[in-house]
């Protein structure tokens, strides 16, 4: 061995990164190697990204070259023996990074998915196709093991930081048996049962090549409901006696949808739309009737203080959080909401007439906004700011009469208005007026611009009328989702002369 053994890792806080580089230096400084890892931690990242960089030199082989060896600090491009990613993405950044290649490299990753801040803030479908991601990653690699390691992890009870040590062993790559691995993590002394659990079943998927690939399983279709509530049960019937069968499994998630968000009288509200849709000639070929159907029900759902109170303080979210930060039985919790309420906020949640002389007025509404330039944090954990947000979430029961439900009701009904009289003419177009609906979402200033870009593109719609293309009004929607500014739609509509 003339170069040492080099090894970058790839995680996320909390993902155990630090403990997988100090088991690889202490399985090596105990097995006759000189040792050395370092750290570059990374805050732009999802949840603070840092790269760990591990190199083994054989002291026997530096004694016999007359001194010790001078070890890297950092990966470098193209000189990378292995290379352990937590996450799908983070394998793609080692990748783009250059310390995977074909000629040379090991790579072993998770292919779970934890989505960037860039994903999950894109107004449209902002993931990055995991398939292609695969792909490419595939290709720039000498040997690629992947499977889901998160779910390993999950099964076992311990992180994913034992299951990648597990897979890191059953590859072979390294100059050490499965019994130093596993000793390294007995002197560890911590969690050592679930530890040697997630990387006994690690190594023999690693060992047996595994690449990640499942067989595909035949679609099973959801079973029926089976609701107890005489009123809830009535629903359910109408859905499979009035609808056709293709579309039973979106109106039964928009039915429970609208109970959970409001009431049975708000559930039958949204049948009572969807039948009508489900009366036009359109709604043969059911794409018209499942799309709408989805996107009404979201709409009808839509986020208003109430229902962001009541999803921040639901028993489910508890739990979720629990699991996601592994809370043991002898630890605390505390969940600190940041919240900033605008004006604009406050005057939907209060009913119509209130809220409308409120954002009219002048001293009152400029002492209101006294009180909403700065975010508060409140903690849902502790009982005054539970209690603070489920009183917000009570507020529910007089939604129908607030200033938002007249101002969403409003444009739902214009919009279901338009989808009829379009699909008397052109089906197609029909569905992508059904499908503008993903412009609609969220609350506050991501409510306001989604809301913007809509009507900018159904100002479109009545002016090109019978001459617009489906093909043209997706396009014109997809610029819309790609800029939250708005600056690549106004660019579109330019381009097809609707500007």
């Amino acid at each position: 061995m003339t170069q040492p053994l080099k090894i970058a890792i790839l995680a996320m806080g909390g993902e155990g990164g630090g403990v997988l580089a100090d088991w690889i230096v202490d399985m090596g400084e105990a097995n006759g190697y000189v040792a050395q890892t370092t750290s570059v931690p990374g805050v732009a990242q999802r949840t603070g990204a840092t790269i760990y960089y591990v190199e083994l030199y054989p002291i026997a082989q530096a004694e016999a070259d007359g001194g010790r060896p001078v070890l890297a600090l950092m990966p470098l491009p193209g000189d990378v023996d292995v290379v352990l990613a937590s996450e799908l993405m983070e394998a793609g950044r080692a990748v783009q990074r250059g310390l995977v290649t074909n000629d040379r490299t090991t790579l072993i990753a998770s292919t779970h998915r934890v989505y960037s801040i860039a994903e999950k803030s894109a107004l449209g479908d902002g993931r990055v196709d995991s398939a292609q991601l695969l792909a490419h990653t595939s290709k720039a690699a000498r040997r690629f093991i992947r499977f889901d390691m998160a779910q390993a992890a999950e099964a076992s009870g311990s992180v994913i930081s034992a299951v990648l040590f597990g897979a890191l062993a059953g590859s072979g790559v390294l100059p050490f048996s499965r019994t130093q691995f596993e000793t390294t993590i007995e002197r560890g002394g911590v969690g050592v049962k679930p530890s040697l659990k997630a990387f006994g079943s690690a190594f023999t998927r690693a060992q047996a090549g595994d690449d990640g690939e499942t067989p595909a399983e035949a679609f099973v279709p959801a079973p029926v409901p089976q609701p107890r509530h005489p009123a809830v049960r009535a629903l359910v019937e109408r859905v499979q006696r009035d609808f056709p069968l293709p579309a039973h499994d979106l109106l039964l998630e928009g039915v429970r949808r609208s109970i959970d968000y409001q009431d049975l009288d708000y559930a039958s509200l949204y049948l009572d739309r969807m039948a009508s849709i489900a009366a036009l000639p359109a709604s043969d070929g059911q794409r018209l009737l499942r799309e709408t159907a989805r996107h009404l029900a979201l709409w009808m759902s839509y986020e208003d203080t109430a229902r962001v109170a009541a999803l921040k303080t639901r028993a489910t979210r508890f739990q979720r959080v629990r699991g996601e930060v592994r809370v043991q039985s002898d630890q605390v919790l505390a969940i600190n909401e940041y919240m900033h309420p605008r004006m604009q906020e406050i005057c939907e949640t209060l009913p119509g007439v209130l809220g409308r002389w409120l954002m009219a007025s002048t001293i009152p509404r400029k002492l209101v906004e006294r009180f909403t330039q700065h975010g508060r944090v409140i903690q849902t954990s502790s009982l005054h700011g539970y209690l603070m947000l489920r009183t917000v979430a009570s507020m529910k029961r007089w939604r129908r009469s607030t200033m938002r439900y007249a101002q969403e009701n409003r444009r739902i009904e214009e919009w279901l208005q338009r989808i009829a009289s379009t699909a008397q003419r052109n089906p197609e177009l029909a569905v992508e007026i059904a499908q503008c609906q993903r412009l609609v979402k969220g609350y506050s200033d991501t409510h306001e611009r989604g809301i913007r870009n809509y009507d900018t593109l159904m100002r479109s719609v009545e002016r090109a009328g019978a001459m617009l293309a489906p093909a043209t009004l997706r396009e014109l929607r997809d610029a819309a989702l790609a800029d939250e500014h708005g600056h690549k739609l106004q660019a579109a509509l330019i381009q097809h002369a609707l500007g």
